[in-house]
């Protein structure tokens, strides 16, 4: 019986025409992405949590009336109205009326918004090509597994792309009766065509479609990748994949890596271990991928990340760092359901205001 073949087709992108009717854009964020749009105009928006308001922003740390926002003489401007919390500009708390210029984040609470220029026109595209690939994320997230609640082998996630479509994917799944593969995929670049690279990845992992290849050794596997997705083959695209494989007989995990952040396993009273081996991302040239072994004790965790989870902007600029990434992971006693959560929180605290830099995707396992 063939195979069934599943494919992601690019949704429309049309240019916008420059247009003259351009007008000015409150956007409401959640986790980077655009969720609402509201005009400026003279008539100020007022913000907070209450149902009067012109945007009602549901969170604790928003007042009931927070801000107001508003067109003077071409210029935007916003004033925080006596907020418990304050409202940040890039960064800085307002003090008094300021400008918002365009591109600038406004930050109540945990909500970002933003102030963008655009035309009807350009806003009419732009609600098409959202609703386009809408679609075509839901299709990609309908491929992520379902976290596991219970079992000797527990897992949690997180998957938030910068852009709707990411070049990350990651899934988990028994081999056999004692063997549970895991594994992290992040396709070089973002947008439709990383996308559409890392499904095709990820469905052909998902259904051990690589040939004469053992899935319980790792390096069989990258290997197998390797041969099958060639960067002259595939308009010079290229990933990076961690691939782990845990027996359940002797809680020995295997892994192997293929220019990949290492994977992180914290155990009681012992360092954090980072797991990596040698060698080139996948597609990019011929090579011999080994894999090594490590005893996991009971209780111990994993955290296996694209490396979009550690490279991001502080608020003053500097680059943040895998060092300091790790300092968030491994809390003692921390339930591992929410735990992406509560990392993907803890790294957005730290980093400049706005979306992330990179795609974000975390993937925690607990072995019980």
């Amino acid at each position: 019986m063939a195979r069934e073949q599943t494919v992601l087709e690019a949704p429309r992108v049309i240019s916008a025409a420059p247009d003259e009717d351009a007008r000015s854009y409150l956007v409401v964020l959640e986790q980077g992405e655009s969720v609402a749009r509201f005009p400026i105009g003279p008539e100020p928006l007022t913000i907070g949590r209450d149902e009067g308001r012109d945007i009602i922003l549901e969170d604790a740390q928003v007042s009931r009336l927070h801000l107001k926002v508003s067109l003077t003489e071409g210029h935007v401007t916003v004033e925080d109205l006596g907020s418990a919390n304050g409202t940040y500009l890039d960064g800085k708390r307002l003090t008094g009326p300021a400008l918002l210029e365009e591109g600038q984040f406004l930050r109540l609470g945990s909500h970002l918004l933003k102030h963008e220029k655009r035309s009807r026109r350009e806003v009419e595209r732009d609600d098409d090509l959202h609703r386009d690939l809408e679609k075509a994320r839901n299709y990609v997230q309908a491929l992520l597994p379902a976290p596991v609640t219970s079992g000797r082998v527990c897992t949690d996630w997180v998957y938030r792309p910068t852009t709707q479509l990411s070049g990350d994917a990651f899934s988990y799944a028994r081999i056999d009766d004692a063997h549970v593969a895991a594994y992290v995929v992040d396709v070089a670049g973002h947008g439709v065509g990383a996308a559409m690279h890392s499904v095709s990845v990820l469905n052909v992992l998902r259904q051990r479609a690589l040939p004469d290849t053992d899935f319980r050794d790792p390096a069989q596997v990258l290997h197998s990748l390797n041969a099958m997705f060639p960067m002259d083959a595939h308009d010079g695209m290229y990933f990076t994949i961690w691939y782990g494989v845990y027996s359940l007989a002797d809680r020995q995990l295997a892994y192997a890596s293929a220019g990949h952040p290492p994977a992180v396993l914290f155990a009681a009273n012992q360092p954090p271990a980072r797991l990596r081996t040698q060698g080139p991302m996948i597609g990019a040239l011929d090579f011999a991928y080994t894999a090594r072994r490590v005893m996991v004790d009971p209780g111990a965790v994993l955290y296996v990340f694209s490396d979009g989870a550690y490279e991001i902007t502080r608020p003053d600029g500097t680059p943040g760092g895998l060092e300091d990434f790790v300092t968030l992971l491994g809390v003692p006693g921390a339930d591992i359901h929410g735990e992406a959560e509560r990392v993907y929180r803890a790294v957005c605290a730290r980093a400049k205001p706005g979306p992330l830099d990179d795609d974000f995707s975390l993937l925690v396992v607990r072995f019980e």
